[in-house]
């Protein structure tokens, strides 16, 4: 691997993440006025516009959507779509940055998970990325839950962001073994195809009619999640996954830098606690995790 492909990948993580901010920030302002059905509905129907656009450009649409595993892209769909929904309804309760916060946990439940059911060997380094990443949710929820109010709304909004997070770690362990025997632009596709329909069966259950302004937040929240996901795609093709993970968490600063900005939110002292914690959890996996060395004969 070159460090002018390293480069590259680094840089295409850092776009991908930007677009994914850009992404929550528009279905933020929408949360509150357009249903989670219809949110998830144009997130992953207008996402479909710039994937097929890329499959088409690299000569893969739709000889590249082939599959021979078309159970197991179900389940891993299901669990996304559920993660979707899950995500989303959570932006009603909580603040941008306290969101992105709690969904830091998935790529550390991921690799419990991955030791449970994939049979990994989890080093040191990754049982020190799950402890401190639940330390970190820990300084987050519980000085909310120990005000003499005790919000209730915010408490939903860590309930769900906490199920955002589970779904999210269980979808990533059926990527990681369909990605085996499967083409990359298949897996993306299906899933947003998945959301699409998902979306579109909530339609009886009340849709409103979006305002021009609400239509274009709507549609640009599907085109920046495409190209976010299409970016993110590209990433690993041109550098490792561990030299980008502690890049996916870039979303924490321009979370904060979002609510600031948009909402009026400053972040309290137990945020900037919480934040370091999971940076901190997930720096240690990404630089000091090594595979374990074979075992001599």
């Amino acid at each position: 691997m070159t460090i002018t492909a390293d480069f590259r990948g680094i840089s295409l993580r850092i776009g991908a993440t930007i677009f994914f901010t850009i992404m929550v920030l528009f279905i933020k302002w929408l949360s509150d006025t357009v249903p989670v059905g219809q949110l998830v509905f144009f997130r992953s129907a207008f996402a479909l516009i710039p994937l097929v656009l890329f499959l088409m450009w690299t000569h893969e649409f739709p000889s590249g959507l082939k599959t021979r595993r078309p159970w197991r892209h179900v389940f891993r769909c299901l669990l996304g779509c559920a993660a979707m929904f899950a995500s989303f309804s959570s932006l009603k309760y909580l603040p941008l940055s306290h969101a992105s916060v709690i969904g830091y946990l998935a790529p550390i439940l991921a690799v419990v998970l991955a030791a449970v059911f994939l049979k990994e060997v989890v080093s040191g380094a990754r049982w020190f990325g799950v402890l401190f990443g639940f330390l970190g949710v820990l300084c987050l929820i519980l000085p909310n839950a120990n005000t003499a109010s005790l919000d209730d709304t915010y408490l939903i909004g860590v309930g769900l962001a906490l199920a955002m997070a589970i779904l999210t770690a269980g979808a990533k362990l059926q990527i990681r073994s369909l990605a085996l025997t499967e083409n990359a632009g298949a897996i993306a596709f299906y899933f947003a195809l998945t959301c699409t329909i998902a979306g579109l069966a909530t339609l009886p259950f009340g849709w409103v009619s979006p305002s021009f302004e609400q239509l274009g937040l709507l549609v640009g929240a599907g085109i920046a999640g495409g190209f976010a996901h299409i970016m993110m795609t590209l990433s690993y093709q041109c550098s490792e996954v561990s030299k980008l993970a502690a890049f996916e968490y870039l979303s924490l600063i321009f979370a904060v830098i979002a609510d600031a900005i948009f909402f009026d939110i400053l972040p309290a002292p137990a945020f900037y606690a919480a934040a370091a914690c999971i940076v901190l959890a997930t720096v240690v996996v990404a630089l000091k995790d090594r595979p374990a060395r074979p075992q001599p004969a």
